[in-house]
């Protein structure tokens, strides 16, 4: 009896899951932002660390704190106008650092965006279990932003600590 009640319960996650996001009304554009997040944010990662980068931008999709598209997300930052008048990125106020950083926002690495796209695709199309248990910010081994101390940490993927 208590293995049908855990199949019945994975069984009604993964519909309650399944519906928060669908392949089919994401458009190509949701998943090439979701593709350059996962090329730039963690492209020479594994393929943990990539879903995993992939994950925590799905979650903020859902999150009420944050954008309601992939591309929202991505490409949320602070804006200014420079010299030419065009609206552009702060440099370092981004929630995602490439995209802020200065430098081309196009992948050279035909191998690495290849395997982003199908990351994102096969995120979309199959959604796993999220391994960031409902991550919503990440940052590197390497730095200390001053928010990590006010959140909990949920998972270390290589040198990714991801929190919620």
């Amino acid at each position: 009896m208590n293995v049908i009640k855990n199949i019945l319960f994975i069984f009604i996650l993964l519909l309650i899951y399944s519906n928060t996001y669908s392949a089919e009304t994401t458009s190509m554009a949701e998943r090439i932002c979701l593709a350059k997040n996962i090329y730039f944010e963690s492209g020479n990662q594994p393929l943990a660390g990539r879903l995993a980068v992939a994950h925590v931008t799905l979650n903020r999709v859902i999150d009420q704190q944050f954008p309601n598209s992939i591309c929202g997300v991505v490409y949320q930052a602070n804006w200014h106008k420079n010299w030419k008048g065009d609206m552009v990125p702060t440099l370092r106020q981004c929630q995602f650092s490439w995209f802020c950083d200065g430098k081309s926002d196009e992948p050279t690495d035909s191998k690495t965006w290849i395997e982003s796209l199908e990351v994102a695709s096969k995120l979309l199309l199959i959604r796993p279990l999220d391994i960031t248990e409902g991550a919503l910010w990440y940052h590197a081994d390497y730095s200390k932003p001053y928010w990590s101390n006010h959140l909990k940490r949920t998972v270390t993927i290589e040198n990714h600590l991801f929190y919620k």
